[in-house]
């Protein structure tokens, strides 16, 4: 049975002051299974509190997605800071439970610019979540230089254990999201390396940048249709997590919204 998670960054964002307490109200509203919390940087410094409020909340929090300008330091050769952050991100997973820690490899200007920074930082990286009990993902995050798929055969060509997770609205930025389904690429499913999934939908063209917006299913063009009939003949039975930008300009959280995404991809998974 696949779980359905909801990305905590789909609810809390700067138009509501990234207030994690936020959770208190609204994780109860959610029909989700449990949650894929999102660490924002402006969160350092105040991690105690941060941890003792969700623990707080007996929360089911199976995944973690670390702070996005990790990766961004690891592209810029930063690496001193990239693993004062990222371990910082993985004792907070530890603490929360959480097995599976997500990470943009890359990210920011520099993208993959530099991409044999992000080569050499990779082992070290898994190295510290498996200390800390987790799995490391690396997410297909969008390039300005190759593309996200290329830039994994290049990884599982040097590391070829390397667990993944699969973003659609990522995938169909680059135009590669109908590659998944493509026998070229059926090793990333037939050999396990995609341990997860993000499921939004895209409204943009191929690298539209201004239409890099993560959008509800059924908002975009992805044929979500094809999407989930290919989850299901992989076989795949574990977690996709809604990251659907939930939060309107003022703060306010369509909770609505959400529940329907996560019955539709119920629903989806079970038909036959």
């Amino acid at each position: 049975m696949n779980e359905i998670l909801c990305s905590t960054g789909a609810l809390i964002g700067r138009p509501n002051g990234r207030n994690y307490r936020l959770l208190e109200s609204l994780a109860g509203q959610l029909s989700c299974d449990g949650f894929e919390f999102m660490m924002y940087d402006t969160w350092y410094g105040e991690e105690e509190e941060l941890v003792r409020f969700l623990l707080s909340q007996n929360l089911r929090i199976p995944v973690m997605h670390c702070e996005k300008a990790i990766g961004e330091y690891v592209s810029k050769g930063e690496f001193e800071e990239a693993y004062r952050r990222f371990e910082i991100n993985c004792r907070i997973a530890q603490r929360l439970r959480a097995k599976k820690l997500v990470m943009h490899l890359w990210d920011g200007l520099t993208s993959d610019a530099n991409f044999e920074n992000n080569i050499t930082a990779y082992p070290g990286l898994a190295g510290l979540a498996a200390q800390c009990g987790a799995e490391l993902l690396v997410e297909n995050v969008v390039c300005s230089h190759a593309n996200p798929l290329r830039r994994w055969c290049e990884l599982a060509a040097k590391y070829p254990g390397i667990p993944l997770i699969f973003d659609t609205k990522m995938a169909a930025f680059h135009g590669q999201l109908e590659l998944l389904y493509e026998k070229e690429y059926e090793w990333l499913w037939k050999n396990g390396h995609i341990r997860h999934y993000h499921v939004n939908d895209y409204g943009g063209g191929y690298m539209d940048w201004k239409n890099l917006r993560t959008l509800p299913i059924g908002t975009g063009n992805i044929e979500f249709e094809r999407f989930f009939a290919h989850i299901k003949n992989t076989g795949y039975e574990g977690a996709l997590t809604v990251e659907s930008t939930a939060f309107g300009a003022d703060g306010s959280v369509d909770v609505g919204m959400l529940n329907a995404q996560f019955a539709y991809i119920r629903a989806a998974l079970r038909e036959k």
